[in-house]
């Protein structure tokens, strides 16, 4: 199911960079932004310290920082006429999608976790 829903994402955002009527690849730069997305939070389990409450909030804040500029990134884009408005509603789509998917992984497979 996560392999599904991570190649509609994919696909989308695919879609939003190569279909004839926007031909700009710039949408394609949110794929970063899946990469970074769970660094903080997996530096966060890996690293054991007293101060559990703070290390989760921060992880927390810098996780959800990425993913909002994932959102922002194709507005911006959009409104600047960079992209076409439809690019940019393919992008948030595609985002939605690939961040359920992650979210998916998170609480299926890392689930024995302490958080």
């Amino acid at each position: 199911m996560l392999a599904m829903l991570g190649s509609i994402g994919m696909t989308m955002i695919i879609l939003a960079c190569a279909l004839p009527t926007y031909k700009v690849w710039w949408p394609f730069f949110v794929v970063l932004f899946y990469i970074l997305c769970p660094i903080p939070t997996l530096i966060a389990k890996r690293n054991q310290s007293d101060d559990d409450e703070s290390r989760i909030t921060n992880s927390m804040f810098a996780t959800i920082g990425i993913v909002i500029s994932s959102f922002a990134l194709p507005i911006v884009l959009a409104r600047s006429l960079v992209i076409h408005w439809g690019a940019c509603y393919l992008t948030l789509a595609g985002n939605t999608i690939a961040y359920i998917t992650i979210l998916g992984y998170f609480f299926g497979y890392e689930s024995g976790d302490s958080w």
